[in-house]
C-alpha cells in the first residue's frame, strides 16, 4: 500500500494559502483517480483508492500543521506501511515559486510540519515531495506569508505545480521513487 500525505490546515480561513499546497495535491490526486468518499479515522481525512493494481491511501492530517506527526504516525502504523511507500508533500520556501522537488529523505529545513513527521516516525528516511512557494518578501515573516492568499503571478505557477505534482505521484506508485526524480526533478540543482 502507498500512503500519500498532502500537509495543510483544516478550515476554510487555509484553504488557499501557500501552507495547503499538501491538501491541493490530494484533492487533485483524489479528483484524477476518481474517489468519491473520504472518511474521518487517525487524526486524518483519507481516502482509498486502487491505480495499477496497487492499493493507494490520500490522507490529509488534521491535526494542523504543527502537528502532522500525529497523524501521519497512526497512519503508517495501523495501515503498516512500508515508509519507502509514504509520500509526503509540502510548501517549501527554499524553492522557486512552481517548482517541485522529490527527494528520498533528509531534514526539514525548518518545516514545522515535516519535523512533527520526522519527530513521530523517528526518522527522516522516508520520501517527500517538496512544492516550490519561494522566499517571503521583504517586510513579510515566513509564518505570515505561507499562511496569506496566493496571487498572480504566483496563483497560475502554483496551480501548474499541483498538476505536475499530481504527476510525479503517479510515476512514484508506476516506477519508484528514482524514476520520479529523474523526471521531475529536472532544470533545479542538487543544492535544492
Amino acid at each position: 500500500m502507498y500512503l500519500i500525505v498532502g500537509l495543510g490546515n483544516p478550515g476554510k480561513e487555509y484553504a488557499g494559502s501557500r501552507h495547503n499546497l499538501g491538501f491541493q495535491v490530494v484533492e487533485a490526486l483524489s479528483h484524477h483517480l476518481q474517489i468519491k468518499g473520504t472518511s474521518n479515522k487517525h487524526w486524518a481525512i483519507i481516502a482509498a483508492s486502487n491505480y495499477k493494481g496497487e492499493k493507494v491511501m490520500l490522507a490529509q492530517p488534521i491535526t494542523y500543521m504543527n502537528l502532522s506527526g500525529r497523524a501521519v504516525r497512526e497512519l503508517v502504523r495501523y495501515y503498516k506501511v512500508e515508509l519507502s511507500d509514504l509520500l509526503v508533500m509540502y510548501d517549501d520556501l527554499d524553492i522557486p515559486p512552481g517548482s517541485i522537488r522529490l527527494r528520498a529523505g533528509g531534514g526539514s529545513a525548518g518545516h514545522r510540519g515535516l519535523q512533527s513527521i520526522i519527530d513521530s516516525l523517528g526518522t527522516s528516511e522516508f520520501p517527500r515531495l517538496r512544492i516550490g512557494i519561494g522566499k517571503a518578501p521583504d517586510g513579510i515573516e515566513a509564518a505570515e506569508y505561507v499562511l496569506l492568499p496566493v496571487e498572480e503571478p504566483d496563483k497560475t505557477l502554483l496551480k501548474e505545480a499541483i498538476e505536475r505534482s499530481v504527476e510525479a505521484v503517479l510515476n512514484f506508485i508506476d516506477s519508484g521513487l528514482e524514476s520520479a526524480m529523474n523526471i521531475y526533478n529536472k532544470g533545479l540543482s542538487s543544492a535544492d
